[in-house]
């Protein structure tokens, strides 16, 4: 029995260590995302490419933006409607 409690608990903290690991990429996710009040796109790259983005805005025209690694800031959350990859380096 107590060797089935240990299991038990080594398994809890195993997946504890996984969520704590999986929360900072889960704030930024790579891509459009949207916060409470913010859209970004955030460019998850390793060999520091720029790419081209179409943003859809609101009773807007959409446009197009070159953007870098990270995160960028695309507007509020009430006017930007989504953003994707092109398919264009820039």
């Amino acid at each position: 029995m107590t060797s089935a409690l240990g299991s038990a608990a080594l398994v809890l903290t195993s997946l504890g260590a996984v969520t704590a690991a999986a929360s900072p990429a889960a704030a930024n996710p790579c891509g459009f995302y949207k916060t409470g009040s913010d859209a970004f796109y955030n460019h998850c790259t390793s060999d520091r490419s720029r790419v081209v983005i179409k943003v859809e805005v609101a009773r807007a025209p959409d446009y197009e933006w070159c953007v870098g690694p990270g995160r960028t800031w695309l507007g509020s959350a009430h006017k930007i409607q989504g953003a994707h990859y092109t398919g264009r380096t820039c």
